[in-house]
């Protein structure tokens, strides 16, 4: 593979940048993940932002699948934190259940609510989420434990909203 290639695909896999930035990358990547959401949903709307979930995901599996082997060849871990094309995936699903169960929710609280619970079952990794961290080849399980972190917060993000609203 060329090396201009690989230096794409990290590059994607550090979320367009954002994992690099300084101290907790998955918060940042995640942070960084809202705007794109937001410009998605305002343009393309819900399905779009599936779409695009999607598409991303299938994304995430390739740029892991091929820059992953060449850093863990080099030493590194099997889950750099600076990848974090994952944290976009599980927060774009999220983002996207919860708009399905409750399409009047108001934006701010969507992408705000939406963010907390999927950083909060992301970095807690309650079961099964650690489960599916290691489950499978690292490319899979990089991408396995977000979308599962994401599902969970959107299930608890529906309860919640259903609950008190």
């Amino acid at each position: 593979m060329p090396n201009s290639t690989f230096i794409l695909f990290k590059f994607l896999a550090a979320g367009l940048g954002s994992g690099w930035l300084p101290k907790a990358p998955g918060t940042w990547g995640s942070l960084a993940a809202l705007l794109p959401a937001y410009v998605i949903l305002e343009y393309f709307g819900l399905n779009g932002l599936f779409l695009a979930t999607v598409l991303v995901t299938m994304l995430g599996f390739l740029v892991c699948s091929v820059v992953l082997p060449q850093l863990v060849a080099k030493g590194e871990s099997h889950d750099p934190g600076w990848i974090v094309i994952d944290e976009w995936a599980g927060l774009w699903l999220c983002i996207s259940l919860m708009l399905a169960a409750i399409p009047h929710i108001e934006m701010t609280t969507l992408l705000l609510l939406s963010f907390v619970l999927f950083r909060g079952f992301d970095i807690l990794k309650p079961f099964p989420i650690k489960i599916f961290e290691s489950w499978g080849p690292d490319w899979l399980s990089i991408m396995h434990d977000d979308l599962i972190a994401g599902l969970m917060g959107a299930v608890v993000g529906i309860l919640l909203l259903r609950w008190f609203f």
